[in-house]
């Protein structure tokens, strides 16, 4: 029997806390969870609720913390990571005992299957698999005291909440106290070659889904086999198209009561090829529908609407609301014809993309331009040479320069916004001695910059620049955001930008009027839609706000959603009539509960609850407040598309295919939706000299200027992760440049101010992997 001891190892300090209560040499992780009383072994007393055991040692006190009845009684104090450790130290050694006396042979009677539906094989080895949980290992353990062939009824229940008692929940973070550091260093280097020898982005380690596998592989124990290739590519992934397609019909049996929106989003390669990608959003959730090879028909307005055509009759004209497309002309004209031809429903452009017109625009205008190629040769410069950037590293204190959004602009301008807050650090990093005595300081490029960043005017622009964009980006984070459906906001929104950026200028009109008309000018021409001003008008938190003022223009929007999302003539008057009651807050309306929920609930759901007395007003709010204004995007899987849409293929293999980005594309949906509900869910952080973490559009801002003149350092000098360590305390920044950890689970991390932590924690959903290996990792 292996030695438990050669996999665990409890930390020395830990040992010497408890030499006195705990045997000599004991290596049994269990000790770190019990004393001996009166010097002891098999009298114990539990650390937790501090029950004594009278006999069998330190089995009886492991058997009472991992909560299995028959000989003790369970702990109700232990925490339940702890609990967790020892129901896995366990079946650990259970099942290092039933390989050593079996051989490794498979036993098909005492197998269990991981779901229904998987026994039958595909030709693969998944017969050797070990396939019992560890439930049912720990509860076999103890079967020769506690199971009788002719138990009563009530000895079965109990055999039954034994089962349940002992079963791990795979997701919750494993303690590695117990993990010897040679193993876990053997762990980590088995999971690296693994990602190197396939290709895999460095960014698949933020997937949620690689620490779940990580700990379902850790409850099964050691001696599981992975899936094979014929398993993955056929019975599994059946089982997990079947789990999105549940996933899927849950979310569309809500349509018919809160509408949808179908989003519409292109991707374009370098190469001309063009992809569109079909969702459905719902405010329970959004939906991957269907992907279409547009190459040939996305500059021709009538071949997009017979294919727009389509999608709304497999969605259902009735259910939808809103029909969001892409920015490109004729997308514009196609989404303007389906809206006349139906006219149920509307058709917009994407938000998202409209404000990053906006600030394109900015970006192009002449003291603007010159500010942005005067930062992208600082992030340029600082970005290439390893002694320069580790030396920034220790002057901001581990801070980065670049910060990446959804958008190329967006990007370009929280990037302005990161150099400006960093300007002393940066000024004195560029006049301090260490600048000084390099020899990089002495060559053209670091003359250059240190000259840049030295210079007053050039701070002023920036200042003078962010007062626009800064308005502007946070209605694209509005945008963004999936917390609530975003209609209901985006007009108050721009409202509040164009304040906040005349008040920025004091209005000064000659120093606004260029910003200002390109911001109306793409509002008008290409966002505005009716929707916009009649959610405005519904939205509770704005309506009933002092500062909120109507127009004719959110009067007509109000009439053109009335008419258009009821073609009821009846249910038309009944509306109008009850609108008085809303806005004079009469009945439900004026509830104290309904006041004080204004702005606390989502606008959809305060209309749900306060507005029954006025059906069809109510039935027309909630269509309009659960809608979105902005594409929801998913990762860019270029080889997978092209294997559907590009490459000839057997006709079944085409619906595996189908069913294998079906897949792709809800799960990552899904893992959004969990991001938005948890508040984090991935927790990798981004490394700007590492291109495949980036949106492709921004590379040029940290790509390679040519070597200079005595650069002795190479990327592993300044690289972000660092050797793991066991404490949580977070080191002197100035001391320790590198010192974030290269493991995501439970340790306290140096964080970005609070303006910058929204953009900075999330990656762009349309990255592309770029490396040293292009070809491999395509």
């Amino acid at each position: 029997m292996v030695e438990t001891r050669e996999f665990f190892d409890l930390p020395a300090m830990q040992h010497r806390d408890n030499q006195s209560l705990a045997p000599r040499r004991a290596t049994d992780p269990g000790w770190a969870h019990g004393t001996m009383v009166n010097g002891g072994r098999q009298k114990i007393k539990c650390k937790y609720c501090h029950k004594i055991f009278l006999g069998g040692g330190i089995s009886r006190l492991k058997q009472h913390l991992a909560g299995e009845r028959g000989n003790v009684a369970p702990c109700e104090e232990v925490p339940e990571d702890v609990k967790l450790e020892i129901q896995q130290h366990l079946g650990f050694k259970l099942s290092e005992r039933l390989k050593r006396q079996k051989g490794l042979k498979s036993n098909k009677n005492s197998s269990t299957p991981c779901f229904e539906g998987m026994e039958e094989g595909g030709g693969d080895n998944d017969a050797v698999r070990i396939q019992k949980p560890l439930s049912a290992l720990a509860t076999s353990r103890r079967r020769g005291k506690e199971i009788d062939e002719g138990a009563s009824n009530r000895t079965k229940k109990r055999k039954k909440q034994n089962l349940a008692a002992a079963t791990p929940v795979v997701g919750l973070p494993l303690r590695q106290n117990f993990a010897s550091h040679e193993s876990i260093y053997e762990a980590d280097m088995a999971v690296a070659r693994f990602m190197y020898d396939v290709g895999l982005p460095f960014s698949a380690a933020n997937s949620c889904f690689f620490q779940q596998m990580a700990d379902a592989i850790a409850a099964v124990g050691p001696g599981y086999k992975m899936p094979s290739y014929q398993s993955l590519r056929s019975k599994l992934l059946n089982k997990v198209a079947q789990d999105a397609g549940v996933y899927s019909e849950e979310l569309k049996r809500t349509w018919e009561v809160t509408g949808c929106s179908v989003l519409v989003d292109r991707w374009m390669d370098r190469t001309g090829r063009t992809v569109i990608i079909f969702f459905v959003y719902c405010p329970k959730g959004t939906v991957f529908l269907k992907s279409v090879d547009a190459s040939d028909i996305t500059n021709s307005a009538e071949a997009l609407l017979n294919l727009f055509e389509s999608i709304v009759q497999e969605v259902g004209p009735k259910n939808i609301v809103n029909f969001v497309t892409d920015t490109l002309a004729s997308y514009r004209t196609a989404g303007k014809l389906l809206m006349n031809k139906y006219k149920t429903f509307f058709c917009s452009t994407c938000g998202v993309q409209c404000i990053d017109l906006i600030l394109e625009e900015i970006g192009r205008m002449d003291e603007v331009n010159e500010v942005l190629a005067k930062a992208k040769r600082v992030t340029r410069f600082i970005y290439n040479n390893a002694r320069v950037l580790k030396l920034m590293k220790k002057k901001t204190g581990g801070r980065d320069i670049l910060q990446v959004a959804v958008t190329r602009f967006a990007s370009i301008f929280l990037t302005l916004e990161n150099i400006l807050s960093l300007k002393d650090h940066l000024h004195r990093m560029f006049t301090g001695k260490a600048w000084i005595q390099s020899s990089v300081s002495k060559q053209r490029a670091g003359l250059e910059v240190a000259e840049i960043v030295t210079d007053p005017l050039f701070w002023s622009f920036c200042d003078q620049t962010l007062r626009v964009t800064k308005p502007l980006l946070s209605v694209l984070h509005l945008m963004e955001s999936e917390e609530r459906p975003s209609v209901g906001y985006i007009y108050d929104a721009m409202v509040r930008a164009n304040k906040s950026i005349i008040e920025a200028f004091d209005d000064k009109e000659f120093d606004l009027m260029p910003y200002l008309k390109v911001i109306d000018r793409i509002w008008q021409e290409e966002f505005h839609s009716p929707l916009h001003a009649a959610a405005y008008y519904l939205n509770p938190s704005v309506f009933y706000n002092p500062s909120f003022s109507s127009d004719k223009v959110i009067q007509k929007g109000l009439l053109d959603c009335i008419e258009t999302l009821e073609p009821n003539l009846s249910a038309q008057v009944m509306i109008t009539s009850h609108i008085n009651f809303y806005e004079e807050a009469v009945g439900d309306f004026g509830r104290p509960v309904a006041l004080r929920g204004r702005e606390s609930l989502a606008p959809a759901t305060w209309w749900s609850l306060y507005a029954v007395d006025c059906p069809e007003l109510q039935r027309l709010a909630i269509r309009i407040l659960s809608q979105t204004c902005s594409i929801t995007r998913c990762r860019r899987n270029w080889s997978m598309f092209e294997r559907i849409h590009l490459k000839k293929k057997n006709c079944l293999e085409h619906q595996r295919l189908n069913d294998l980005i079906f897949v792709h594309n809800n799960l990552h949906l899904q893992q959004r939706r969990a991001e938005a509900v948890k508040a984090k869910c991935s927790k990798g952080t981004l490394d700007p000299i590492c291109l495949e973490a980036m949106d492709a559009n921004i590379g040029d801002w940290v790509e390679d200027m040519g070597s200079l003149e005595g650069e002795d350092l190479s990327w592993m000098d300044v690289s972000v992760p660092s050797e793991r360590t066991f404490s949580h305390e977070v080191q002197n920044m100035d001391d320790s440049v590198d010192s974030t950890e290269d493991r995501s689970s439970n340790v306290t991390k140096v964080t970005s101010p609070k303006s910058r932590l929204k953009w900075k924690t999330k990656l762009p959903p349309d990255f592309r992997t770029r490396n040293l290996l292009p070809n491999l990792f395509r």
